[in-house]
């Protein structure tokens, strides 16, 4: 994980009230702002970024991937995912 990821959970394992929220039982979850390409989705991909602890640059290929299809121009979604995927590579790997 990166340092930034590292330190944010190092900041809330202590806290005794901490909880990981239950997206599927937040009001907001049928809320979209900005257009409606997530709305079809069996599974909304902030669920998914949450229940599987990814990083921020995990979480944004994963938002990407399941937004390509649906919304705009999906060639630049793919360059984002790309992007990201490069960014891991270096922060990670030191490639």
């Amino acid at each position: 994980m990166g340092q930034m990821d590292d330190a944010i959970r190092e900041t809330v394992k202590d806290k005794k009230d901490f909880n990981k929220t239950n997206l599927k039982k937040l009001a907001t979850r049928n809320k979209q702002v900005g257009g409606n390409h997530y709305k079809d989705c069996k599974i909304q991909p902030i669920e998914y970024i949450v229940a599987n602890n990814l990083t921020y640059c995990e979480g944004n290929i994963v938002k990407y991937v399941t937004r390509s299809r649906r919304k705009g121009d999906g060639k630049k979604d793919i360059q984002k995912i790309i992007h990201y995927a490069e960014m891991i590579l270096e922060m990670e790997y030191g490639e």
